[in-house]
């Protein structure tokens, strides 16, 4: 006894499978609840049989289609004949034929599609590839001057296709095309242009892509405004030429491209330069190239020719003379010059040589003056700040001494009777002193203690009353 079928397709196992005929039938159960709805397509076979037409109903945009079966009263009661590649809308209802396993419309009405209701559709679909920014200015890419290899794209064995390729090698007879021929009307249409872009535009010999047809119906010129072409040449690298039916239809792709043609021959004009217009463009240069060389030419002649006139030039070694006489005469006066500053110099060093040599202190002492000190080197500047006895250093011109004061003050002293010269007495002095060990102090200071007088030899007293003058310290030491 076998078990029972799963009711529920999430039930099936390996086990437990549906037979076919169970899942064409819970399929057909499934279509046939389905309402009716209204379908749009266009036909892409149309066979009528008896009381029936038979159509193969074919998406616009994709290739996908549907088998419709259309009672013939309905067909005949169309407005316009219903022909191989109209676009339709149709209500019907979807039916699962369970011995094939296919899917199927029966239609009830069919009506064909409006010119009107197509501009709409075309309408609000460049609005919203407008908003998108997919026509903006900005975006597009600028066509080459001179392409070496051109991409066409156009109909089989069409006008359209003679007009770029003559035009174009009329204009520019080097240049070379890789076409494609494709379907540019009916279902196949849109899908076979986007193929030749995208293959041509993978090409990195194609510099600029011409996509051209001739004139027709508003209706054979709808795939040229079918959203999956507009946005596949957006989405393209290689400029792209639009040169769709004439100067009046204006398909989206003409928005989109890089560059409009009204017709395929004005695009064979625009896609290469005219080589007549090149070359009287390069030999219009030349001559004026030419006639500027000459002028140059001339110009520099006429500027020798007056420089060789010049009396000067009779005798040009007088020129060079002239001025090697001027040199002459700048190097003596520089030299003069030069020693005359160098001896001012010199005589402005001398003069404050001596001026330092006179300030020195060194020069008071070549004059007789001594510089007294203390022990601790400080310098006597009063009388009453030496002691009876102190041992004092005495600095000279020449080398120094010490002494030992034996009185209180000078007016004890017994009256002397001046010498000749201060620095005989200094040097008599000096004689009778020996050189002590004191500290020494600097003569720049300027601080003078004694004159040249307190060197001297000091003379006997008049009288016994007379007190006895400072005697020199004979061994010099404390």
């Amino acid at each position: 006894m076998t078990s029972p079928l799963p009711d529920k397709a999430a039930d099936t196992t390996a086990e437990q499978p549906w037979p076919v005929r169970v899942l064409s039938i819970k399929i057909s159960d499934y279509v046939d609840r389905m309402s009716q709805l209204w379908v749009e397509g266009q036909v892409v076979q149309f066979n009528p049989r008896g009381g029936t037409a038979f159509l193969t109903l074919r998406d616009p945009d994709v290739d996908m289609s549907l088998s419709v079966s259309v009672p013939m009263n309905a067909v005949n009661a169309m407005p316009i004949p219903l022909a191989q590649g109209a676009r339709v809308v149709l209500q019907a209802k979807p039916t699962f034929w369970t011995k094939r396993g296919t899917l199927q419309l029966e239609a009830r009405q069919i009506r064909p599609v409006g010119i009107g209701d197509l501009l709409a559709r075309v309408e609000i679909l460049k609005r919203t590839l407008a908003a998108e920014g997919v026509f903006d200015a900005g975006r597009k890419r600028p066509i080459p001057f001179l392409p070496h290899r051109v991409g066409l794209i156009t109909g089989r064995n069409s006008a359209a296709e003679k007009d770029v390729v003559e035009n174009a090698r009329r204009r520019w007879p080097a240049v070379a095309f890789e076409i494609r021929e494709v379907a540019v009307q009916g279902t196949s249409a849109v899908t076979e242009v986007v193929e030749a872009l995208r293959e041509l535009d993978a090409l990195p010999a194609v510099d600029v892509i011409v996509i051209a047809r001739g004139g027709g119906a508003l209706e054979e010129l709808l795939p040229f405004s079918n959203e999956a072409m507009i946005r596949a040449v957006a989405q393209a690298r290689t400029p792209v030429i639009s040169a769709i039916g004439h100067d009046v239809d204006t398909p989206l792709l003409d928005l989109v491209a890089d560059w409009r043609a009204s017709t395929p021959t004005d695009a064979g004009k625009k896609v290469v330069p005219d080589a007549a217009h090149e070359q009287a463009l390069v030999d219009g240069a030349r001559d004026r190239v030419r006639r500027a060389m000459v002028r140059r030419v001339e110009a520099e002649r006429s500027g020798l020719r007056s420089l060789v006139s010049r009396p000067v030039m009779a005798d040009p070694v007088a020129l060079v003379r002239v001025r090697r006489q001027e040199v002459a005469a700048l190097r003596v006066r520089a030299t003069a010059r030069m020693e005359a500053r160098l001896h001012r110099a010199a005589d402005q060093t001398e003069h404050l040589r001596r001026q330092v040599v006179a300030l020195s202190p060194q020069s008071t002492l070549e004059r007789g003056y001594a510089v007294v000190q203390h022990r601790d080197g400080r310098i006597v500047m009063d009388q009453d700040d030496v002691g009876v006895g102190e041992l004092l250093r005495v600095r000279v011109a020449r080398g120094d001494f010490g002494v030992r004061p034996v009185s209180a003050g000078a007016e004890d002293a017994a009256p002397r009777a001046p010498r000749k010269t201060a620095a005989k007495g200094t040097a008599r002095t000096a004689t009778r002193a020996s050189a002590t060990g004191a500290p020494s102090a600097d003569p720049a200071t300027g601080s003078t203690a004694t004159t040249a007088a307190s060197a001297r030899k000091p003379r006997k007293p008049r009288t016994a009353a007379t007190p006895k003058p400072a005697e020199t310290a004979e061994d010099g030491t404390s």
